[in-house]
């Protein structure tokens, strides 16, 4: 049986979709991850993938390309070429898996699983309605398993990745917190004056902190580490990231993609977390975790890029003392 599970969402919608690879990956004979490029590196790092394939949906991210550009019918026949067999849809909560299953369908997809709150017709064989507060990631794992992919006896569908290599050469020896500034969109990110405070207060605290960033985020990490930390912003591939991540005591993070490659590595995360998407449903999930900032802010739910409310609110309350609580927390219930 060749299967296919769809995320067109980005890192984090990815590695939500984990757990349900590793089902899928019980009875089918071989697993084909298909995701856009904002999720391809983050796919490469799941158990139980067989192959990769990636396409930039044109309804999916910041700045989706045309139909055109996007090259429908090319895709099609790459679906059709490979003669999938059945397929389970991904999508994060709110979103439709409609586009995907028509194409999908299109493609000659034989048997087709959703998690769909929509009347989906004849596109989807199987539509599962999920349960009210369940997150992304259970959601994905019920649509599998409606699918007729349980998970495989003894899986605690917690995220998960491939070993990650040792970094203590970029981070050097001896405990240490990760602090990652950055976020996908203004709305979810933090104030990096406050992130900066942040470090200081935590290396006063005695802590080694190590600051992290992707390629386009050298400026902010640097500014943010100050003379406190271990700057490493640009010079971590995702994996390398991973194995970062995974020899940390905490994670600091906001509802980013580096922060559930935290979780999927089994390190506590503390989240000044923007409430535009529910933390319920996109929330580090199967670690500790403290989240920050204000949940019942008017911004809550809106899945804004930018925050609609003057001040950004949510996350303007969160200070530099709150951020070392957290962490202090999460190490003293970690032992």
């Amino acid at each position: 049986m060749k299967a296919l599970v769809v995320c067109l969402d980005g890192m984090t919608g990815v590695l939500l979709a984990g757990p349900a690879v590793r089902a899928v990956a019980t009875r089918a004979h071989r697993v084909t991850l298909l995701c856009g490029p904002r999720g391809e590196a983050a796919a490469r790092l799941l158990p139980d993938v067989d192959d990769v394939l990636v396409w930039e949906a044109p309804w999916v991210g910041p700045r989706p390309p045309t139909v055109d550009e996007a090259d429908v019918e090319g895709f099609l026949q790459r679906l059709r070429d490979t003669a999938y067999d059945v397929a389970l849809v991904c999508t994060p909560y709110g979103h439709s898996p409609l586009p995907a299953a028509l194409l999908l369908r299109m493609a000659y997809v034989r048997h087709i699983g959703a998690d769909s709150a929509d009347d989906s017709g004849t596109l989807i064989d199987v539509p599962h309605r999920r349960l009210p507060g369940r997150h992304d990631a259970e959601a994905a794992l019920d649509a599998a398993a409606a699918l007729g992919f349980p998970p495989r006896a003894g899986d605690d569908g917690r995220l998960r990745v491939l070993p990650t290599p040792d970094t203590a050469g970029l981070t050097g020896n001896g405990p240490y917190v990760v602090l990652h500034p950055g976020a996908g969109t203004p709305a979810r990110t933090w104030d990096a004056g406050r992130a900066a405070e942040a470090v200081a207060l935590l290396a006063d605290a005695g802590h080694r902190v190590v600051v992290t960033g992707g390629p386009g985020e050298a400026d902010l990490t640097r500014r943010v580490s100050g003379d406190a930390a271990v700057d490493l912003g640009g010079r971590t591939d995702l994996r390398t990231l991973a194995g970062v991540l995974r020899a940390a005591d905490v994670v600091v993070a906001g509802n980013t993609g580096p922060a559930h490659l935290a979780a999927a590595t089994g390190t506590p995360v503390v989240s000044p977390f923007a409430p535009v998407v529910p933390a319920e449903r996109r929330g580090p999930y199967g670690v500790d975790a403290v989240l920050l900032g204000d949940h019942g802010s008017p911004c809550a739910g809106t899945r804004a890029r930018h925050c609609p409310v003057p001040g950004h609110p949510c996350l303007g309350e969160v200070t530099a003392q709150d951020v070392l609580r957290g962490v202090q927390k999460l190490l003293k219930s970690s032992g």
